[in-house]
């Protein structure tokens, strides 16, 4: 397990507070145990945990790009990421959720387009539709554009989006976070030989969860 560089402007600031603190309030213990565990709920949300895979070979699989619970799976008959009829799977994090976010397959980053918005809490429906937002439109090895959509939430802030325009990326490669308490979306093609492979509810781990196979990616 190690701290995430997107969030080390946040947990640096929090360990040299928690020591300047510490040293304070070095002779009462009651003070000392409550910043030691304020600085490390602040630093556990920067987790970055080592060694994820995949759970597939299978390069037509689409992993989760994100830890958290399946919120919803929609169907629209259109999105500007794939340009007609889209599936999008919808990942919810909570602030006890790791925060790092993967790419579902192997692809070059079409375009980065973000989108300023409201704060509202990432648990409502309306949150994916008015929030603060980052569109990453990506294309698949055989030329088929996917999206991945990250959404700010109520006490989420800052969108940290490390790639661009042209980039390279492998399934399951980080590309940012979403700091404390997020939504995340998987946007696909709609297509007959689609078959989502997660409902509603479903726990997803980042990198690891099949969301979505699609032979033509």
């Amino acid at each position: 397990m190690t701290l995430s560089p997107y969030g080390i402007r946040e947990w640096g600031m929090a360990t040299a507070a928690a020591i300047a603190a510490l040293i304070l309030v070095w002779p009462s213990q009651w003070m000392v145990f409550l910043v030691v565990i304020l600085w490390m709920l602040i630093v556990a949300f920067f987790r970055d945990p080592l060694w994820r895979r995949p759970a597939t070979v299978n390069p037509d699989d689409l992993v989760s790009p994100a830890d958290g619970v399946v919120s919803a799976v929609l169907e629209l008959p259109f999105h500007e990421a794939v340009g007609g009829p889209a599936t999008i799977v919808r990942v919810f994090l909570s602030v006890l959720d790791v925060h790092i976010n993967r790419m579902p397959c192997e692809a070059r980053v079409v375009s980065v387009q973000h989108s300023p918005g409201r704060y509202l809490d990432a648990r409502t429906p309306e949150s994916a539709q008015v929030n603060e937002s980052n569109l990453i439109i990506i294309e698949g090895v055989t030329g088929v554009r996917l999206g991945v959509r990250q959404v700010s939430g109520a006490i989420a802030r800052r969108i940290v989006c490390a790639v661009g325009v042209g980039s390279r990326v492998t399934r399951g490669e980080r590309f940012g976070m979403i700091k404390f308490g997020s939504t995340t979306e998987l946007i696909i093609p709609t297509r007959a030989t689609n078959t989502i492979r997660v409902a509603k509810g479903a726990r997803v781990t980042g990198g690891v969860t099949v969301l979505a196979s699609m032979p033509s990616v």
